[in-house]
This record gives structure tokens, sequence and C-alpha cells, in this order.
């Protein structure tokens, strides 16, 4: 090896057979963090198992995890089996809801005000035979199995607060906690019939009710051109 440290390598340096001896490559700490990510990366990548397709560890079902601990490093999949345990325990507690639940007004302190630390509670005050409120409450149980963790309920209006103004249905009531976050009421602020469960999502979504993806609103902004046209002479005018 010349770049071994021996006399006979100083030898022959000093006689120009070989050259000077190479400078060791530092490694970087970005170096070695990357060695190391690395080196964790390929043990969590684990070989395809029979009847598994590329499945990473992290994927796999407690039992899946158990059939590998003979030929893995145990402790390394302890850790990993316990975090899948408390992340699927975290999963359930959340997503304990699923439903739009009727209520009473009895119930409502309970259900609504005591709903409990983390929760979010969307409560549909409604009345038979107006057809937003059915379309709301249609949408609801879409949202309601998409979004579980969330806690939807709906109630006749008038067991909750009596003489509620019909004029007001639907109202919508949102809490956090059981603090009162937000109120939609009336036709008018629920956008009327062509309300589309896009945009209640996304309603919902802007309050924090739900972990809604739909960041703009989905219905589009209609300016009347009309009067687009007059703003514009007007605009040439001045």
């Amino acid at each position: 090896d010349p770049n071994e440290d021996t006399e006979w390598n100083d030898v022959l340096r000093a006689k120009g057979i070989i050259g000077p001896k190479q400078k060791e490559a530092e490694i970087t700490e970005d170096q070695i963090q990357a060695l190391m990510d690395d080196a964790i990366q390929r043990r969590t990548d684990l070989p395809p198992q029979e009847g598994q397709r590329d499945k990473k560890i992290d994927d796999m079902s407690l039992d899946e995890l158990d059939e590998l601990e003979d030929s893995e490093d145990e402790a390394v999949l302890e850790q990993y089996r316990q975090r899948r345990i408390a992340e699927m325990r975290a999963t359930a507690e959340k997503a304990r809801f699923g439903n739009v639940r009727e209520i009473s007004g009895q119930e409502y302190v309970n259900e609504v005000t005591k709903a409990g630390e983390g929760i979010w509670a969307v409560l549909h005050l409604y009345a038979n035979g107006v057809p937003l409120c059915a379309l709301i409450h249609h949408h609801m149980q879409n949202l309601a199995a998409r979004f579980p963790q969330t806690k939807f309920m709906r109630s006749v209006a008038t067991t909750c607060i009596p003489n509620f103004p019909e004029k007001n249905l639907p109202t919508i009531f949102i809490y956090y906690e059981g603090a009162l976050r937000k109120q939609f009421i009336g036709p008018l602020e629920l956008r009327g019939e062509k309300l589309t469960v896009e945009e209640l999502e996304f309603m919902l979504g802007q309050v924090g009710a739900v972990p809604s993806e739909i960041k703009e609103d989905p219905r589009p902004q209609i300016r009347d051109k009309m009067l687009a046209d007059l703003e514009d002479k007007s605009a040439d005018f001045y």
C-alpha cells in the first residue's frame, strides 16, 4: 500500500519511486449524517417477503412485524412495534365518530359543550320539510364518514332552542372543546340549495373543524358582466 506509513515507503518516496502520501479525505458532519440516514433507511426498507410487494416496515401490521422477529434485530423491531401500537391507539381514539348523530335538547350540553378535549363538534339545527336542511344532512353524512375524528350531530331546532325562527334554518354551529367557534345561520350563509359537499367541506375546513385539503373556495366567483362593463367605462371617462 503506497499510502501505508512504513520505513520502506519513506525510502521509496525519498528516491522518487512512489509519490507523496495522499492526504486522507475529511468527512464532514453532513456526510456522516447522510451515512447514518442511509443506514437507517436500509434497515427500515426490508426486503419483500412472500405475499408482500416492497412493503416498508412502517406500513406493516403487528402480525407482520412479529413474523420478522427471527430475521431482524429484535430490539429495532420492538421499537417500531411499540410506535405502531401508539399510532393505532391515537388513530382509534380520534376516529370514534364517523356518522351524524341525532341528539335531543337534553343531550345538548353533554354532547356539544362537553364534547371533550381536542374535539371539534359540528351541530346542524334543522326542521323536517326544508329542502336545504335535507341537502346539508346528506352532505354531513358524507363528511362524517370521511372525517371520523370530527363529531357531527343534528337536532330539530325547536328542541334545542325553543321558538327558533324557521327563517334561520338551516343553521350550523361549530364548537371546539365546548367553545363556539363559528356559526352559519340561514340559507344565505349556507349558499342555498346549490350548496355542494365540496363547498361545505371548504367552509368547515376554513374554521378548522375538518382537516380539509380544499384551500380555495370551489364556488366560482361570478361578477355581473354589465356592472363590470360600467365600471370599465367609468374608469375610462375619469
